[in-house]
Protein backbone atom coordinates (compact mmCIF):
# COMPACT_ATOMS: atom_id res chain seq x y z
CA UNK A 1 0.00 0.00 0.00
CA UNK A 2 1.48 3.42 -0.36
CA UNK A 3 2.19 5.90 1.87
CA UNK A 4 0.01 8.40 2.20
CA UNK A 5 0.22 12.08 0.09
CA UNK A 6 0.73 15.34 2.06
CA UNK A 7 3.01 18.09 1.38
CA UNK A 8 6.61 18.57 1.99
CA UNK A 9 7.47 20.57 5.09
CA UNK A 10 6.53 24.31 4.78
CA UNK A 11 8.82 27.35 4.68
CA UNK A 12 7.67 30.11 7.07
CA UNK A 13 6.64 32.31 4.39
CA UNK A 14 4.88 29.74 2.74
CA UNK A 15 2.83 28.58 5.59
CA UNK A 16 2.11 32.71 6.94
CA UNK A 17 0.57 32.99 3.19
CA UNK A 18 -1.82 30.03 3.24
CA UNK A 19 -3.15 30.98 6.34
CA UNK A 20 -3.81 34.46 5.32
CA UNK A 21 -5.50 33.39 1.82
CA UNK A 22 -7.72 30.38 4.23
CA UNK A 23 -8.48 33.08 6.84
CA UNK A 24 -9.30 36.41 4.90
CA UNK A 25 -10.86 34.52 1.70
CA UNK A 26 -9.24 35.15 -1.96
CA UNK A 27 -11.60 36.69 -4.61
CA UNK A 28 -10.62 33.80 -6.65
CA UNK A 29 -12.05 30.60 -5.42
CA UNK A 30 -9.60 28.31 -7.18
CA UNK A 31 -6.76 29.71 -5.18
CA UNK A 32 -8.95 29.86 -1.75
CA UNK A 33 -9.77 25.68 -2.67
CA UNK A 34 -5.98 24.88 -3.49
CA UNK A 35 -4.80 26.91 -0.04
CA UNK A 36 -7.09 25.07 1.89
CA UNK A 37 -6.35 21.75 0.94
CA UNK A 38 -2.47 22.33 0.87
CA UNK A 39 -2.61 23.79 4.73
CA UNK A 40 -4.89 21.21 5.64
CA UNK A 41 -2.08 18.91 4.32
CA UNK A 42 0.35 20.73 5.83
CA UNK A 43 -1.81 20.08 9.54
CA UNK A 44 -1.86 16.33 8.86
CA UNK A 45 -5.00 16.06 7.66
CA UNK A 46 -5.32 12.44 5.21
CA UNK A 47 -6.48 13.32 1.59
CA UNK A 48 -9.62 11.86 2.07
CA UNK A 49 -10.38 14.14 4.70
CA UNK A 50 -9.35 17.28 3.16
CA UNK A 51 -11.48 16.01 0.05
CA UNK A 52 -14.33 16.13 2.45
CA UNK A 53 -13.54 19.27 3.54
CA UNK A 54 -13.10 21.58 0.36
CA UNK A 55 -16.04 18.97 -1.45
CA UNK A 56 -13.29 18.11 -4.09
CA UNK A 57 -12.61 14.83 -5.94
CA UNK A 58 -9.77 13.13 -3.38
CA UNK A 59 -7.51 12.75 -6.66
CA UNK A 60 -7.67 16.45 -7.70
CA UNK A 61 -6.55 16.87 -4.20
CA UNK A 62 -3.29 14.43 -4.93
CA UNK A 63 -2.56 16.40 -7.85
CA UNK A 64 -2.85 19.65 -6.02
CA UNK A 65 -0.57 18.84 -3.21
CA UNK A 66 2.01 16.94 -5.81
CA UNK A 67 2.10 20.05 -8.06
CA UNK A 68 2.84 22.06 -5.03
CA UNK A 69 5.48 19.83 -3.97
CA UNK A 70 6.90 20.15 -7.40
CA UNK A 71 6.62 24.41 -7.57
CA UNK A 72 5.35 25.76 -4.19
CA UNK A 73 2.97 28.61 -4.37
CA UNK A 74 2.87 28.89 -8.30
CA UNK A 75 0.77 26.02 -8.02
CA UNK A 76 -2.50 28.24 -6.64
CA UNK A 77 -3.02 29.15 -9.76
CA UNK A 78 -3.11 26.85 -12.71
CA UNK A 79 -1.87 27.82 -15.84
CA UNK A 80 -5.06 26.55 -17.93
CA UNK A 81 -5.28 29.15 -20.88
CA UNK A 82 -3.74 28.66 -23.96
CA UNK A 83 -2.71 31.34 -27.05
CA UNK A 84 -0.64 31.85 -29.63
CA UNK A 85 3.11 31.04 -30.32
CA UNK A 86 4.76 34.10 -27.82
CA UNK A 87 6.40 36.53 -30.22
CA UNK A 88 9.41 37.14 -27.56
CA UNK A 89 12.45 34.83 -27.51
CA UNK A 90 12.98 33.72 -24.59
CA UNK A 91 15.74 35.47 -23.47
CA UNK A 92 13.72 38.91 -24.27
CA UNK A 93 11.48 37.55 -21.91
CA UNK A 94 14.11 36.44 -18.58
CA UNK A 95 15.49 40.05 -19.72
CA UNK A 96 11.76 42.09 -19.33
CA UNK A 97 11.37 39.78 -15.58
CA UNK A 98 14.69 40.85 -14.54
CA UNK A 99 13.99 44.66 -15.18
CA UNK A 100 10.50 44.46 -13.70
CA UNK A 101 12.21 43.11 -10.70
CA UNK A 102 14.72 45.58 -10.51
CA UNK A 103 13.75 48.12 -8.76
CA UNK A 104 13.84 51.99 -11.45
CA UNK A 105 15.98 53.67 -8.99
CA UNK A 106 18.91 51.19 -9.82
CA UNK A 107 18.36 51.69 -13.44
CA UNK A 108 18.31 55.74 -13.46
CA UNK A 109 14.84 56.46 -13.36
CA UNK A 110 13.08 58.84 -10.76
CA UNK A 111 10.51 56.89 -9.25
CA UNK A 112 10.01 53.72 -6.93
CA UNK A 113 8.16 51.37 -8.60
CA UNK A 114 7.19 50.34 -12.30
CA UNK A 115 3.93 50.71 -13.60
CA UNK A 116 3.27 48.87 -16.80
CA UNK A 117 2.89 52.11 -19.03
CA UNK A 118 6.62 53.51 -17.77
CA UNK A 119 7.84 49.64 -17.89
CA UNK A 120 6.75 49.20 -21.55
CA UNK A 121 7.81 52.80 -22.46
CA UNK A 122 11.55 51.85 -21.18
CA UNK A 123 11.97 48.80 -22.66
CA UNK A 124 11.43 50.00 -25.79
CA UNK A 125 14.77 52.46 -25.40
CA UNK A 126 16.87 50.58 -23.38
CA UNK A 127 20.45 51.14 -24.30
CA UNK A 128 21.63 48.21 -26.18
CA UNK A 129 18.24 46.24 -26.67
CA UNK A 130 14.88 47.31 -27.83
CA UNK A 131 11.47 45.38 -26.87
CA UNK A 132 8.76 46.66 -28.22
CA UNK A 133 5.91 45.19 -26.53
CA UNK A 134 2.23 46.40 -25.67
CA UNK A 135 1.03 46.72 -22.60
CA UNK A 136 -1.73 44.14 -21.93
CA UNK A 137 1.24 41.70 -23.75
CA UNK A 138 3.19 42.80 -21.23
CA UNK A 139 0.84 42.33 -18.11
CA UNK A 140 0.13 38.96 -19.73
CA UNK A 141 3.80 37.72 -19.98
CA UNK A 142 4.16 38.96 -16.11
CA UNK A 143 1.70 37.10 -14.85
CA UNK A 144 2.72 33.65 -16.97
CA UNK A 145 6.33 34.17 -14.80
CA UNK A 146 4.70 34.43 -11.85
CA UNK A 147 5.40 38.24 -11.42
CA UNK A 148 2.51 40.22 -10.01
CA UNK A 149 1.58 43.45 -8.78
CA UNK A 150 1.68 43.32 -4.80
CA UNK A 151 2.00 45.40 -1.75
CA UNK A 152 5.29 45.51 -0.28
CA UNK A 153 4.99 42.97 2.74
CA UNK A 154 7.23 42.54 6.12
CA UNK A 155 7.44 38.67 7.19
CA UNK A 156 8.44 37.18 10.65
CA UNK A 157 10.90 34.95 10.37
CA UNK A 158 10.69 32.12 12.70
CA UNK A 159 13.56 32.26 15.22
CA UNK A 160 12.62 29.19 16.94
CA UNK A 161 15.83 27.54 18.11
CA UNK A 162 13.73 24.14 18.37
CA UNK A 163 11.46 25.15 15.03
CA UNK A 164 12.53 21.67 13.59
CA UNK A 165 12.41 19.43 17.04
CA UNK A 166 8.63 20.95 17.17
CA UNK A 167 7.71 20.07 14.25
CA UNK A 168 9.06 16.93 14.19
CA UNK A 169 7.17 16.47 17.53
CA UNK A 170 4.03 17.40 15.89
CA UNK A 171 4.27 14.93 13.09
CA UNK A 172 5.27 12.22 15.45
CA UNK A 173 2.07 12.39 17.08
CA UNK A 174 -0.21 13.12 14.47
CA UNK A 175 1.42 9.65 12.68
CA UNK A 176 1.62 7.46 15.50
CA UNK A 177 -1.39 8.22 17.86
CA UNK A 178 -4.10 10.50 15.23
CA UNK A 179 -7.05 8.88 17.98
CA UNK A 180 -5.24 10.83 20.74
CA UNK A 181 -4.60 13.89 19.04
CA UNK A 182 -6.23 17.44 19.30
CA UNK A 183 -5.71 20.86 17.86
CA UNK A 184 -6.79 24.18 19.82
CA UNK A 185 -6.94 27.89 18.87
CA UNK A 186 -8.90 30.51 19.05
CA UNK A 187 -10.05 33.44 16.39
CA UNK A 188 -11.63 36.85 16.87
CA UNK A 189 -12.55 39.45 17.85
CA UNK A 190 -15.93 39.41 16.97
CA UNK A 191 -18.20 41.87 16.72
CA UNK A 192 -21.16 42.65 15.98
CA UNK A 193 -21.65 44.23 13.05
CA UNK A 194 -22.71 43.47 8.75
CA UNK A 195 -19.94 41.46 7.57
CA UNK A 196 -19.33 41.30 3.90
CA UNK A 197 -19.41 38.14 2.06
CA UNK A 198 -20.41 36.88 -1.59
CA UNK A 199 -23.35 34.52 -2.60
CA UNK A 200 -24.87 33.77 -6.00
CA UNK A 201 -27.30 36.86 -7.45
CA UNK A 202 -28.69 37.62 -10.42
CA UNK A 203 -26.29 39.83 -12.55
CA UNK A 204 -25.60 43.23 -11.69
CA UNK A 205 -27.88 42.39 -8.43
CA UNK A 206 -25.84 41.48 -5.59
CA UNK A 207 -27.55 40.55 -2.58
CA UNK A 208 -26.83 44.35 0.07
CA UNK A 209 -26.31 44.17 3.96
CA UNK A 210 -26.74 47.89 5.91
CA UNK A 211 -23.24 49.15 5.83
CA UNK A 212 -22.24 50.39 9.37
CA UNK A 213 -18.53 49.85 11.29
CA UNK A 214 -20.32 50.94 14.86
CA UNK A 215 -19.44 47.91 17.69
CA UNK A 216 -21.98 47.88 20.22
CA UNK A 217 -22.03 45.22 21.91
CA UNK A 218 -18.46 44.61 22.42
CA UNK A 219 -16.25 41.53 20.85
CA UNK A 220 -15.48 38.20 21.85
CA UNK A 221 -13.48 35.08 20.92
CA UNK A 222 -14.00 32.02 19.52
CA UNK A 223 -12.32 29.19 21.09
CA UNK A 224 -11.99 25.88 19.06
CA UNK A 225 -11.01 22.18 19.33
CA UNK A 226 -10.37 19.93 16.56
CA UNK A 227 -10.28 15.95 17.37
CA UNK A 228 -7.99 14.96 14.97
CA UNK A 229 -9.09 11.22 15.21
CA UNK A 230 -12.73 11.11 14.18
CA UNK A 231 -12.33 14.37 12.25
CA UNK A 232 -15.11 16.34 15.12
CA UNK A 233 -14.83 20.16 15.33
CA UNK A 234 -16.21 22.49 18.19
CA UNK A 235 -15.59 25.41 20.33
CA UNK A 236 -16.99 27.72 22.21
CA UNK A 237 -17.80 31.57 22.20
CA UNK A 238 -16.20 33.81 25.77
CA UNK A 239 -15.68 37.46 26.37
CA UNK A 240 -12.03 37.23 26.78
CA UNK A 241 -9.07 35.39 25.74
CA UNK A 242 -6.57 34.12 28.69
CA UNK A 243 -5.42 31.35 30.37
CA UNK A 244 -8.35 30.57 32.23
CA UNK A 245 -10.30 30.17 29.38
CA UNK A 246 -7.41 28.05 27.51
CA UNK A 247 -7.46 25.94 30.57
CA UNK A 248 -11.33 25.02 30.61
CA UNK A 249 -10.69 24.47 26.61
CA UNK A 250 -7.92 21.58 28.05
CA UNK A 251 -10.47 20.59 30.33
CA UNK A 252 -12.97 19.99 27.77
CA UNK A 253 -10.26 18.03 25.41
CA UNK A 254 -9.95 15.71 28.52
CA UNK A 255 -13.19 15.11 28.80
CA UNK A 256 -13.70 13.79 25.22
CA UNK A 257 -11.10 11.26 26.13
CA UNK A 258 -11.37 10.43 30.04
CA UNK A 259 -10.10 6.81 29.55
CA UNK A 260 -6.83 8.61 31.38
CA UNK A 261 -4.68 7.63 28.70
CA UNK A 262 -2.19 10.41 27.59
CA UNK A 263 -3.67 12.78 25.22
CA UNK A 264 -1.91 15.35 22.70
CA UNK A 265 -2.74 19.00 21.97
CA UNK A 266 -1.26 21.14 19.51
CA UNK A 267 -1.27 24.86 20.11
CA UNK A 268 0.17 28.25 19.26
CA UNK A 269 3.06 29.85 21.41
CA UNK A 270 0.23 32.55 22.69
CA UNK A 271 0.99 33.41 25.98
CA UNK A 272 -2.34 32.16 27.48
CA UNK A 273 -1.62 28.95 26.36
CA UNK A 274 2.15 28.21 28.64
CA UNK A 275 0.96 29.61 31.83
CA UNK A 276 2.39 27.77 35.08
CA UNK A 277 -1.11 26.26 36.03
CA UNK A 278 -1.84 24.89 32.88
CA UNK A 279 1.24 23.43 32.72
CA UNK A 280 0.88 22.16 35.88
CA UNK A 281 -2.70 20.72 35.06
CA UNK A 282 -0.89 19.07 31.76
CA UNK A 283 1.53 17.18 33.87
CA UNK A 284 -1.28 16.21 36.30
CA UNK A 285 -3.56 14.73 33.71
CA UNK A 286 -1.43 13.11 31.51
CA UNK A 287 -1.98 16.19 28.78
CA UNK A 288 1.01 16.60 26.44
CA UNK A 289 1.11 20.05 25.14
CA UNK A 290 2.86 20.49 21.76
CA UNK A 291 3.69 23.38 21.05
CA UNK A 292 3.69 24.92 17.00
CA UNK A 293 6.94 26.81 16.53
CA UNK A 294 7.07 30.69 17.08
CA UNK A 295 5.82 32.49 14.03
CA UNK A 296 4.74 29.21 12.62
CA UNK A 297 0.74 28.80 13.79
CA UNK A 298 0.23 27.15 10.34
CA UNK A 299 1.54 23.88 11.66
CA UNK A 300 -1.91 23.54 13.82
CA UNK A 301 -4.10 21.31 11.98
CA UNK A 302 -7.03 23.20 13.09
CA UNK A 303 -5.72 26.19 10.84
CA UNK A 304 -7.41 25.09 7.96
CA UNK A 305 -10.75 24.25 9.20
CA UNK A 306 -11.22 28.13 10.85
CA UNK A 307 -11.67 29.15 6.73
CA UNK A 308 -14.67 27.29 6.15
CA UNK A 309 -16.37 28.36 9.65
CA UNK A 310 -15.85 31.64 8.90
CA UNK A 311 -16.61 31.61 5.02
CA UNK A 312 -19.98 30.22 5.71
CA UNK A 313 -21.37 31.55 8.95
CA UNK A 314 -19.67 35.03 9.30
CA UNK A 315 -18.80 36.89 6.51
CA UNK A 316 -22.33 37.58 4.10
CA UNK A 317 -23.65 37.73 7.81
CA UNK A 318 -26.06 40.14 9.71
CA UNK A 319 -26.29 39.35 12.81
CA UNK A 320 -28.46 41.54 15.18
CA UNK A 321 -26.29 40.55 18.62
CA UNK A 322 -23.50 37.72 20.09
CA UNK A 323 -26.48 35.22 20.98
CA UNK A 324 -27.56 34.73 17.84
CA UNK A 325 -23.92 35.00 16.60
CA UNK A 326 -23.23 32.23 18.62
CA UNK A 327 -25.95 30.29 17.38
CA UNK A 328 -25.20 29.95 14.49
CA UNK A 329 -21.70 28.81 14.70
CA UNK A 330 -22.63 25.95 16.65
CA UNK A 331 -25.77 24.97 13.93
CA UNK A 332 -22.40 24.97 11.08
CA UNK A 333 -20.39 23.15 13.63
CA UNK A 334 -23.57 20.50 14.47
CA UNK A 335 -24.12 20.71 10.56
CA UNK A 336 -20.31 19.95 9.93
CA UNK A 337 -19.74 17.38 12.04
CA UNK A 338 -22.91 15.38 10.90
CA UNK A 339 -21.91 15.48 7.35
CA UNK A 340 -17.76 14.28 7.81
CA UNK A 341 -17.03 10.99 6.98
CA UNK A 342 -17.91 7.74 8.80
CA UNK A 343 -16.34 7.56 11.49
CA UNK A 344 -15.84 3.66 11.45
CA UNK A 345 -14.74 3.92 8.01
CA UNK A 346 -11.54 7.06 9.04
CA UNK A 347 -10.68 4.47 11.94
CA UNK A 348 -10.32 1.34 9.60
CA UNK A 349 -8.15 3.74 7.19
CA UNK A 350 -6.13 4.39 10.21
CA UNK A 351 -5.56 1.08 11.61
CA UNK A 352 -4.70 -0.59 7.78
CA UNK A 353 -2.03 2.51 7.35
CA UNK A 354 -0.46 1.62 10.72
CA UNK A 355 -0.19 -2.13 9.61
CA UNK A 356 1.21 -1.11 6.50
CA UNK A 357 3.93 0.85 8.34
CA UNK A 358 4.54 -1.10 11.38
CA UNK A 359 5.09 -3.95 8.16
CA UNK A 360 7.59 -2.01 6.32
CA UNK A 361 9.07 -0.58 9.07
CA UNK A 362 8.79 3.19 7.22
CA UNK A 363 8.08 6.70 9.09
CA UNK A 364 6.05 9.47 8.09
CA UNK A 365 7.56 10.93 4.33
CA UNK A 366 8.84 7.57 3.78
CA UNK A 367 11.81 8.05 5.62
CA UNK A 368 12.90 4.41 6.83
CA UNK A 369 13.71 4.29 10.66
CA UNK A 370 17.59 4.43 12.15
CA UNK A 371 17.33 0.80 13.04
CA UNK A 372 15.55 -0.54 9.69
CA UNK A 373 17.96 -2.96 8.07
Amino acid sequence: MAEPVRVRRLTDQEGQRLQQIVRRGSTSSVRYRRAMMLLASAGGNRVPVIAQLVQADEDTVRDVIHRFNEIGLAALDPQWAGGRPRLLSPDDEDFVIETATTRPAKLGQPFTRWSLRKLAAYLRKVHGRVIRIGRETLRCLLARRSVTFQRTRTWKESADPQREAKLDRIEHVLENFPDRVFAFDEFGPLGIRPTAGSCWAAQTKPDRIPATYHRTHGVTYFHGCYSIGDDTLWGVNRRHKGSAQSLAALRSIRAAQPDGAPIYVIMDNLSAHKGAKIRAWARKNRVELCFTPTNASWANPIEAHFGPLRQFTLANSNHPNHTVQTRELHRYLRWRNANARHRDVLAAERKERARIRSAKAIRWGGRPLADAA
